[in-house]
């Protein structure tokens, strides 16, 4: 493999990890900002989304032109595309943090109660977060493909926090605006975890030169490493 490919992709690599931390970053001050009630946190994180956007057209001009070097190395385009791909996943999950950041500044003066349930699923989610960041650092597939794993409990945790305000609309305990503000909230965190997933299917993706997939009736595929 040319030296130049070898060093330019090892800092294409680093900066994918960085982006990473930032976004991981980012939905974990998301997520503060929904327990705490606090807007100005809230409007914080949706100002630190636009560096997120600039650095994801930085990463992404940076793979194209390493592209254009023309190395043949299998594994080596493989690694390419996944910094891109992963990179499209990071800068959506950012894009979720900031609207769920904008919900927050919309029902920061209600104070109705918390479903319990959003504080689990919150918690869920960053540890996911967290260690999909580490497998593409570390091009670790066994973390990555436990990080699979728990995608179907983030759906579980969905499902009940709905049940949860649904209820306490029945019993008057939230109004209509927070109830569809929390709706919103869960919906955004479960694709969180969807984009988190996706990046670690990239990761496999890597390491087998196979996409795995995810089926109702049998979960996700186990492809046989090449």
């Amino acid at each position: 493999m040319p030296v130049e490919f070898h060093q330019r992709l090892e800092r294409l690599h680093h900066d994918i990890v960085q982006q990473g931390q930032r976004v991981e970053a980012i939905i974990d001050r998301a997520f503060q900002a929904i327990f705490e009630s606090n807007k100005d946190l809230a409007k914080e994180v949706m100002q630190e989304d636009d560096l997120i956007d600039r650095v994801d057209i930085e990463i992404e001009r940076s793979a194209v032109e390493l592209l254009s070097i023309g190395e043949t190395n299998q594994k080596q385009l493989r690694m390419v595309l996944t910094i891109v791909k992963a990179n499209n996943e990071l800068e959506r999950i950012a894009d979720l943090g900031a609207d769920i950041a904008e919900q927050v500044v919309l029902i920061s003066d209600l104070h109705d109660e918390l479903p319990g349930t959003v504080q689990v699923m919150t918690n869920s989610v960053i540890g996911m977060i967290r260690d999909g960041n580490a497998a593409l650092r570390d091009l670790d597939s066994s973390l990555a493909r436990n990080v699979l794993t728990r995608d179907d409990l983030v759906d579980e945790f969905k499902r009940r926090i709905l049940k949860e305000v649904q209820q306490q609309l029945i019993d008057s305990a939230c109004s209509v605006d927070f109830a569809s503000a929390i709706w919103q909230i869960a919906a955004a965190i479960e694709r969180i975890a969807d984009h988190t997933t996706n990046i670690c299917e990239q990761v496999i993706y890597v390491e087998t030169a196979q996409i795995v997939r995810h089926t109702v009736s049998s979960g996700w595929s186990d492809p046989e490493p090449i």
